[in-house]
C-alpha cells in the first residue's frame, strides 16, 4: 500500500512519522511531481496538479473539517473524499464559541476598558434568556456548539438543510424556516459547510432579520460573509458586534477595515486546530474499513457540497 501525504503548510515531517507508525506496512512519503500512483492520500490544500497526476487514489482523507477547496479541484469520481468526523475540532469550537458568547453577553470587553481608563465602574447583569443563540448548521461542530451554548441556560436554535431533532434546541430548517430562525435569533453562529447555496448567506437581508442589537461569529468560512453588508448593518447599530475568525482572504489584508473596527473581534482562523493523533488513529480506522470495503462515515456527497 502506498500513501502519499500532500498538506500545506503543515508540519510534515512529524505527520510522516505518526503515519508510519499507524501503518508500518505501507510506503508512506510526502508527494512530489512525478511520483508514482499512490492507493489513498492525506491532504490539506493539493495543488491541481496532484490530482492531475494521481488519478488512481481510493480515497483522500482531507485533515480539515472543511473539504470546500477539494470540490473546486478535477478530482477522478472513482476516487472518494472522506471528511474528518471530529478530529478533537468540536469541543475547541464549542469553547470558542462560548468564549465569544459569553464575553459578549457579560459585556467584558467594557469593563476591561473602564478598568483601562482607572473607573470602578458596575453594570447590572444583562438576562441570558434575552439572547438566544442560533447555530447555523448543525452537524458534529455545531451540535457540539448547541451542547455547551445550552450548558450555560442560554436559549439555543438550530437550523440545518434537512429536519433534525436535538435536546434543549429549537430546530429549524429547510429554506422556509430559515427567516423564522433568524428572527428567533440574537447571536448567531455560523458553522454551515461553504457550499454553492451558503456562499453569502450571511448578507444584508438575512443579518437584518436577526433581531435587533444582534452579534454575529463567523467560525466557518469567509466566503460566507459579505463583508460590506456586515459593516453597514454595524454602522446603522442594527448589529452590535461581531466575533470573525475566518476571511475571503486570509491573512486578512494589512488595509482591511475589519482590524481596527471598535465593535469587531477577530482571530487568525484559529477556532479549531486539527489534532493529529486523533486524526490519524480516525484515518486508520477508516482505511482499514475501506480496505475490507466496510462502510464508513464521512465520505462527501460531491452533490451535497459535504
Amino acid at each position: 500500500m502506498r500513501i502519499t501525504f500532500c498538506c500545506a503548510d503543515t508540519d510534515a515531517p512529524a505527520w510522516l512519522d505518526a503515519l508510519r507508525v499507524a501503518f508500518p506496512q505501507a510506503h508512506v512519503s510526502v508527494w512530489q511531481d512525478g511520483d508514482a500512483p499512490a492507493d489513498y492520500a492525506v491532504v490539506w490544500a493539493p495543488p491541481q496538479m496532484f490530482f492531475d497526476q494521481q488519478t488512481g487514489l481510493k480515497a483522500v482523507f482531507n485533515i480539515g473539517a472543511g473539504v470546500d477547496a477539494l470540490l473546486e479541484k478535477r478530482i477522478s469520481p472513482h476516487t472518494r473524499i472522506v471528511r474528518l468526523d471530529d478530529a478533537g475540532m468540536a469541543v475547541q469550537m464549542a469553547e470558542y464559541v462560548c468564549h465569544a458568547l459569553i464575553r459578549h453577553t457579560r459585556e467584558f470587553d467594557i469593563h476591561s476598558a473602564h478598568m483601562q481608563a482607572g473607573q470602578w465602574t458596575f453594570r447590572e447583569p444583562l438576562p441570558r434568556a434575552s439572547f438566544p443563540v442560533g447555530i447555523l448548521g448543525m452537524g458534529v461542530l455545531g451540535s457540539r456548539v448547541a451542547k455547551a451554548v445550552a450548558h450555560f441556560e442560554f436559549p439555543v436554535h438550530g437550523w440545518s438543510r434537512s429536519p433534525k431533532s436535538k435536546d434543549g434546541v429549537r430546530c429549524f430548517s429547510g429554506t422556509n424556516e430559515l427567516p423564522e430562525f433568524l428572527a428567533s435569533t440574537r447571536v448567531l453562529v455560523n458553522l454551515l459547510p461553504l457550499t454553492p447555496e451558503t456562499e453569502n448567506i450571511l448578507n444584508r437581508t438575512t443579518l437584518s432579520q436577526l433581531q435587533p442589537g444582534a452579534y454575529v461569529i463567523n467560525v466557518a468560512r469567509g466566503r460566507h460573509l459579505v463583508e460590506d453588508d456586515l459593516l453597514h448593518l454595524l454602522a446603522s447599530g442594527h448589529l452590535a458586534g461581531a466575533t470573525l475568525d475566518v476571511f475571503r482572504t486570509e491573512p486578512l489584508p494589512a488595509a482591511h477595515p475589519f482590524w481596527n473596527h471598535p465593535k469587531i473581534t477577530l482571530t487568525p482562523h484559529t477556532a479549531a486546530q486539527t489534532l493529529r493523533d486523533v486524526t490519524i488513529a480516525q484515518i486508520a480506522r477508516k482505511l482499514a474499513a475501506l480496505e475490507q470495503s466496510q462502510a464508513i462515515e464521512g465520505i462527501v456527497d460531491v452533490h451535497k457540497g459535504y
